[in-house]
């Protein structure tokens, strides 16, 4: 299927169940799906860059208005896009179709920019997230494959979809970057630090662990590590899994799974998030986890041994919602600052989760009550003890440190698209995209 084909389709919302992953064996199957056969050499290449990115280091204070609550779409004439981000020097982008924008501090309104890499080649956009300064990512939809397993790295189908990375110029214009295609995986049948080879041609996205397969085609979902060991990293949620990028450089894959008949399920993830102490937090369709990433991005994808990227929870679901093969559709995955985890559906509402066991197929659920819909869009934990939770048709609620619920009521909108906290703004900053446009929230 060509790239021009891909316009029609908008980005699926968890609709037919997702294909079992072709370049895993089941646990008992033996042998090992990172063996793509007869490979030329290993290229050790390059360590990827430490700080997600090659600009200078974070502004101390950030540049933008101070007041508690500051429409943007009003002051900065951003408009009503469908995702926002914001990078290390406090640009904050914006996607809206085929154009990717950028207000700058001291700006009065967005430059705009419009078919940029993939968006050109006619693929639906989906998200954007910051990087380092001046670097955003954009992700892009392509349905997925019947027969992910590819037999030539030259095959076109690899373009599709996938990540781009974009940037700001010193002359003021954006301008595509590099569509993400480094595979950055260390060679551990070798065991000496080398990494897997890599294709000469840009492959996109790809299974690091077999460059065979694509599996990996659709981004649904991002975040940025906003603090700590791993600040600047981007996680993003596709089709399949998760995978980790580190400027130019990524991995994938992981996921929370399920089995079903010896097959293996993994849902779409529309939920990722950064837990409080840096783990990351993933939900798909039906399950999720919470993994320890290990310093070295080489081993995102690493499951064995288990040391290698503690999971305090595998691959879990909530029986208190319903079955296993019966959709969970969780979009908010995040922990406030007293430790408690929180799932939010699309469908079923908001339940705090309480980790039984690492290894336990399911945790316990407890249903939140009070919010006057079930219909749930995001979710962002705050530094004063906060959750915000978006929702589909009733706008922002907040869930206090005292565990207190209200309408925020200084947030236009009704449905609410996005939440991205930074707390590297002084005071924090909370964007909240709605139907209505942008608003920023200070000191969360």
């Amino acid at each position: 299927m060509g790239p021009g084909q891909e316009e029609e389709f908008a980005p699926p919302d968890a609709g037919a169940p997702p294909t079992e992953d072709a370049g895993t064996l089941p646990p008992d199957a033996g042998g090992s799906s990172g063996d793509a056969g007869t490979q030329e050499p290993s290229d050790a290449g390059t360590e990827p860059e430490p700080d997600g990115g090659n600009g200078p280091q974070q502004p101390a204070e950030d540049p933008w208005p101070k007041e508690a609550s500051v429409n943007y779409t009003q002051r900065f004439g951003v408009g009503q896009p469908q995702s926002v981000a914001v990078d290390d020097a406090f640009n904050v982008w914006l996607l809206a179709g085929n154009r990717i924008g950028v207000l700058r501090p001291g700006s009065t309104q967005p430059l705009w920019a419009s078919n940029l890499g993939q968006a050109g080649k006619g693929f639906s956009s989906t998200v954007i997230c910051g990087g380092s300064e001046g670097r955003a990512y954009v992700g892009y939809y392509a349905r997925e494959l019947d027969n992910p397993q590819r037999g030539s790295y030259q095959d076109s189908t690899f373009l599709e979809g996938d990540l781009d990375a974009v940037k700001l110029t010193p002359e003021g214009t954006v301008v595509l970057e590099e569509h993400i295609t480094r595979s950055f995986r260390r060679d551990r049948d070798k065991g000496d630090g080398s990494l897997s080879w890599n294709p000469p041609n840009n492959t996109g996205i790809r299974n690091s662990n077999d460059w065979r397969y694509d599996e990996d085609r659709a981004v649904l979902s991002c975040v940025k590590v906003m603090r700590g060991r791993d600040k600047g990293e981007v996680y993003v949620g596709t089709n399949h899994g998760v995978t980790r990028i580190r400027g130019l450089d990524y991995n994938s894959h992981r996921h929370p799974v399920w089995w079903e008949n010896g097959s293996q399920r993994a849902g779409y993830t529309y939920a990722v998030g950064i837990a409080q102490d840096g783990d990351v937090l993933i939900a798909n369709d039906w399950t999720f986890g919470i993994v320890t990433p290990n310093p070295d991005l080489g081993l995102w994808d690493a499951m064995n041994p288990k040391t290698l990227n503690p999971m305090k929870v595998e691959s879990s679901h909530l029986p208190e919602v319903n079955s296993l093969p019966e959709f969970d559709n969780w979009r908010g995955f995040q922990q406030t600052k007293d430790g408690r985890y929180y799932l939010a559906s699309k469908d079923h509402g908001l339940w705090e989760m309480s980790i039984i066991s690492r290894g336990n197929p399911w945790q316990k659920g407890t249903r939140l009550q009070g919010l006057p819909t079930q219909a749930l869009t995001s979710l962002a934990a705050t530094d004063d003890g906060s959750l915000f939770i978006g929702t589909a048709g009733s706008g922002l609620w907040r869930m206090d440190a005292d565990k207190n619920l209200s309408r925020v009521v200084n947030v236009p909108g009704r449905t609410v698209k996005q939440l991205l906290y930074d707390p590297n703004g002084t005071p924090a900053m909370l964007y909240v995209l709605t139907d209505a446009g942008l608003t920023v929230l200070r000191g969360h």
